[in-house]
């Protein structure tokens, strides 16, 4: 009888020790993922496996004439210390200007 008990914990044990491998395994993929902006995704690059991409330019270059779309990687996060890049008061918006963000300037 306690052979049986014991094999139990024994698979009980092996089960939570594989999904803790699980859990770190997937947040290490998110880390990787999360360290480029622009991510491809397609018929070469299904998921979130193709975010290599620093420009959305670079990304739509290398998607051209396949079947693939970029896309912005939802796990990235800039430098906290990177300059927020935006166009004098008053200029006019460009298309590769970030949108301003906040209540209109009074």
């Amino acid at each position: 009888m306690r052979g049986i008990a014991e094999s139990e914990m024994l698979h009980f044990l092996i089960i939570i020790i594989a999904l803790f491998i699980g859990i770190a395994a997937d947040s290490l993929a998110i880390a990787q993922v999360s360290q480029y902006p622009f991510c491809i995704q397609g018929e070469d690059n299904p998921g979130w496996s193709g975010c290599s991409f620093n420009t959305l330019q670079a990304c739509q270059a290398a998607a051209s004439g396949t079947y693939a779309e970029c896309l912005s990687n939802p796990w990235y996060r800039a430098d906290p210390g990177a300059p927020t890049p935006s166009a004098p008061y008053g200029a006019p918006i460009g298309a590769n200007d970030p949108l301003p963000v906040g209540p209109p300037p009074e």
